[in-house]
C-alpha cells in the first residue's frame, strides 16, 4: 500500500454515521473521525447536543448532519440511512456506540428488562447494518465498529442484562464479520471504566474511595478516557486496520475482571 504510515490513518472523502453521538464517547469518535478527515452522521436522542457536536465537527473543516433520534425506534434507523444517502452521497463507517444496560440481580430480572437490554444493544446495531451494509458493499469497502464493553468477557455478579447482551453484540460482530468480507471489515472496541458523565456520576454516590480502587486495580493506574476509545475506533476505520476483521479490541487499561466492587444481595 503506498503512502505514509500516518496517510493510512487519514479518512478523507469518507462518511461516518455515529450513534449516540452527542456526548461522551459518541463525542469524542466524532471529532477524532472528523479530525481525520470524515465527515460525520450523528444520531442521539438530544438535539441540542447534537448541534454542539456538529459544530465541533464544523470547526474542523467537515461535514455534519445531526439527526435526532433514538436507536430502538428501527424506523427512524431506515430514514437515518436514507437521509445519510440523500445529502451525504455514500456511506463508508458506522460506529454503533449507542447502547447500555441497567442489570440487575438474576431473581429480580424481568423478561421485558432483557427484551429491551437485547434491542438496545444487539437489535438496533444489527438493523443499522443491515441497512447500511447495501451502500457499503455498492461502493467497494466499508468498516462497522461496535462499541461493546468488558462486561461481555467478565462473569461478574449483578451485571446479568449488561453482560449478556454485550457478550451477544460480540458474537454479532464476528458474524458480521464473517458474512460481510471482504469488501467490509466488522470489528468492536471493549471499553474498560471510561470517565464520562455516566460514571463520574455514579461514582459521586458512592464511596469516594471507590475511584482510587479502581486505579489501583489497573496496571496503568488510572480510568480511561473517551479520547482513548476513539482512538482506537479511529484505527479500526482507517486503512490502518485494512487487515483486521472480527476482533474484539479491549480497550481497559488491563483492569482487573471485578474493577468495581459489586454488593449482591444472596440468593
Amino acid at each position: 500500500m503506498s503512502g505514509s504510515a500516518l496517510d493510512r490513518f487519514q479518512l478523507d472523502g469518507r462518511v461516518a454515521i455515529i450513534t449516540g453521538a452527542g456526548k461522551g464517547i459518541g463525542a469524542s469518535i466524532a471529532r477524532v473521525l472528523a479530525d481525520a478527515g470524515a465527515d460525520c452522521v450523528l444520531t442521539a436522542r438530544t438535539a441540542a447536543d447534537l448541534e454542539s457536536v456538529a459544530e465541533e465537527v464544523r470547526a474542523r473543516g467537515r461535514r455534519a448532519l445531526p439527526i435526532a433520534g433514538d436507536v430502538n425506534d428501527l424506523d427512524g434507523l431506515a430514514q437515518l440511512v436514507e437521509r445519510t444517502m440523500d445529502e451525504m452521497g455514500r456511506i463508508d463507517i458506522v460506529v454503533n456506540n449507542a447502547g447500555g444496560s441497567r442489570s440487575k440481580p438474576i431473581l429480580r430480572t424481568r423478561a421485558e428488562e432483557l427484551e429491551h437490554s437485547f434491542r438496545f444493544n444487539v437489535t438496533a446495531p444489527f438493523e443499522l447494518v443491515r441497512l447500511a451494509a447495501p451502500h457499503m458493499l455498492a461502493a467497494g469497502e466499508g468498516s462497522i465498529v461496535n462499541i461493546s464493553s468488558v462486561a461481555a468477557k467478565n462473569a461478574v455478579r449483578g451485571n446479568l442484562a449488561h453482560g449478556l447482551t454485550k457478550a451477544s453484540l460480540n458474537a454479532l460482530t464476528r458474524l458480521m464479520a464473517a458474512e460481510l468480507a471482504p469488501k467490509i471489515r466488522v470489528n468492536a472496541v471493549l471499553p474498560g471504566a471510561i470517565e464520562t458523565d455516566a460514571l463520574r456520576g455514579w461514582l459521586s454516590s458512592m464511596d469516594p474511595n471507590i475511584r482510587e480502587t479502581m486505579h489501583q486495580n489497573t496496571p496503568m493506574g488510572r480510568n480511561g478516557e473517551p479520547d482513548d476509545i476513539a482512538d482506537a475506533v479511529l484505527f479500526l476505520c482507517s486503512p490502518a486496520s485494512r487487515f483486521v476483521t472480527g476482533e474484539l479490541l479491549k480497550v481497559d487499561g488491563m483492569a482487573a475482571d471485578d474493577l468495581i466492587p459489586h454488593q449482591v444481595p444472596d440468593l
